[in-house]
């Protein structure tokens, strides 16, 4: 076996994010940010989030963030989760999920929503439409001109 083939590459760890972070994170969403699938974060807003937020990462750099957005003690959303390109289909947006999850039952939240336009990804975490009780979320864009009845 050749040198080359045998070297490792460093694993992919997850851990909470700190504020040092959140230039990185910026930058990891950044791209998701200019196609239209993730919604613009602030600085301001990532500080906000950082107690929550989670980052992935491989010598040292960030290659996957995450955040856990709560509303109340029954509910809180996986937000801005981001993994930049060359570390997607490895299974990072899953752990970064699974933290976000992990938290929210620290916190005991009895539900964690996703507002997505990957849904299968999300279904293979564990996520689904309905909440118990077949109630479904039901959004109003309120940049939308009234709705004439």
């Amino acid at each position: 076996m050749s040198s080359e083939s045998s070297e490792s590459v460093e694993p992919i760890l997850i851990r909470s994010a700190r504020l040092a972070d959140i230039p990185q994170i910026a930058s990891c969403i950044k791209p998701y940010v200019e196609q239209g699938r993730l919604l613009q974060r602030t600085i301001s807003e990532l500080d906000l989030l950082i107690a929550n937020c989670f980052v992935a990462l491989q010598g040292g750099e960030v290659v996957g963030c995450a955040a856990l957005e709560v509303y109340s003690p029954k509910l809180a959303e996986v937000r801005s989760l981001a993994v930049v390109d060359g570390f997607q289909k490895q299974g990072v947006g899953r752990r970064l999920v699974e933290a976000c999850v992990a938290r929210a039952r620290q916190l005991q939240i009895l539900e964690v929503m996703a507002i997505t336009s990957s849904e299968e990804f999300f279904r293979g975490c564990g996520f689904d439409f309905t909440l118990p009780g077949e109630k479904k979320a039901l959004f109003l864009d309120t940049r939308l001109p009234p709705h004439a009845d």
